[in-house]
């Protein structure tokens, strides 16, 4: 099963500036938002994978990091208003395709 991530990048580096550059452009890009749970509730996911590589090409190791967005329980959501609700919904949906986006990068 092929994986299509939309958006996705890979950017060569060579320093620790260069990685911590990637991860301020991809959380750039990220959408964050106001619930009734949290005030600063992010509405993306974004997952950052290091793969080590020696010079030649050989693969040394990867190591992700994910972030996922804000998951709030219904319960914690029934005052919020019927767009945030439809948006909690759409992310629980995306969550189960990230799933499968993880399951693919580990193979």
């Amino acid at each position: 099963k092929v994986v299509n991530v939309v958006d996705l990048k890979e950017t060569p580096v060579l320093s620790v500036a260069s990685v911590l550059n990637a991860i301020k452009d991809g959380s750039a890009v990220r959408t964050s938002g106001q619930t009734s749970a949290n005030a600063h509730s992010s509405r993306s996911h974004a997952v950052f994978q290091i793969i080590l590589r020696s010079s030649k090409g050989k693969l040394h190791g990867k190591f992700s990091l994910i972030d996922l967005a804000g998951n709030e329980r219904g319960a914690d959501t029934s005052s919020a208003n019927r767009a945030t609700r439809l948006e909690g919904a759409e992310i629980n949906k995306s969550l189960l395709a990230l799933k499968e986006c993880i399951r693919a990068m580990s193979m």
